[in-house]
């Protein structure tokens, strides 16, 4: 069976994490009882189930995965006060409290577009001890607009707008344009449903969010894949290039055909590379 086939997992123990500042985020866990540890952080307007195609695919034979939604996304708490997402300590203590949660010991961080910004902060913040190495897919790594594609471009104050007429449009608009060829239209219409349930405020604060230090970071872990769609239109190639001139022992993997969501495009090539860079 390809892994382009397989539903959301329903085998997923479903756990809650308390932030510091007093949010519930929703964590769920799959796969294997051991083996490598993979903590998915997904992106902006998005959820945990966007990692569909890995937690219900080939990858959980082989691997322990948590995947959680960030605060103001899916089922995590959604505070009405753009403070509470403009803070970068915030996403970084998040992202600690789901790995102590969690139990990991040494996990490889997936941060995809926004989710590579907050793995960034993580490390900013706690360091590198606890992370067994990184994956950034169409990640973020610098919130600059010369380093965003057209398509985040277009939509980024529409995303915010206070007309909901509006703000519903640029969501189909940035969702359709994370792949290169559309998903079936179930797939599509569960995105629309989980894109649609993020708070304005979480679209108004994260333009906002620094990136300093940051470059410091990506030029010092000692494991890093950086995956690559070259259909991608949220972020320019230099995105990603940038980290491979700042690490000279970052890899990157470069998906023909695939935009900004190579893991749901090409699901049975991200898993195997993913399983690969997991077992070290």
């Amino acid at each position: 069976m390809s892994d382009s086939s397989y539903q959301p997992a329903r085998s997923g123990h479903h756990f809650k994490v308390q932030t510091p500042d007093g949010l519930t985020l929703a964590a769920t866990r799959y796969g294997a009882v051991s083996g490598p540890e993979i903590l998915l952080v997904h992106g902006l307007g998005q959820s945990g189930l966007s990692w569909a195609r890995q937690t219900g695919g080939t990858l959980a034979e082989t691997c322990q995965i948590v995947s959680y939604d960030l605060r103001g996304h899916g089922d995590s708490s959604k505070p009405e006060d753009v403070a509470a997402y403009a803070d970068s300590a915030l996403w970084a203590a998040d992202l600690h409290a789901v790995l102590e949660a969690a139990g990991f010991f040494r996990p490889i961080i997936v941060g995809w577009s926004l989710g590579g910004l907050i793995a960034g902060y993580y490390l900013r913040r706690y360091g590198q001890h606890r992370a067994g190495g990184v994956n950034l897919v169409g990640a973020v790594t610098k919130l600059s607009p010369e380093l965003l594609g057209q398509a985040a471009l277009a939509q980024r104050e529409r995303l915010s707008s206070p007309d909901l007429a509006t703000r519903t449009e640029a969501y189909s608009s940035f969702l359709a344009d994370c792949f290169a060829v559309p998903p079936p239209e179930a797939d599509f219409r569960r995105m629309l449903v989980f894109n649609g349930m993020v708070p304005r405020e979480v679209q108004q604060a994260v333009p906002t969010l620094d990136s300093d230090g940051l470059d410091e970071v990506w030029a010092s872990i000692p494991r890093l894949l950086v995956t690559w769609g070259d259909e991608e239109r949220h972020t320019r190639f230099e995105m990603s290039q940038r980290v491979l001139d700042l690490n000279p022992a970052a890899r990157m993997s470069i998906y023909a055909g695939a935009a900004h969501a190579p893991f749901y495009e090409r699901p049975e090539r991200f898993n195997r590379e993913l399983a690969a860079f997991a077992k070290g």
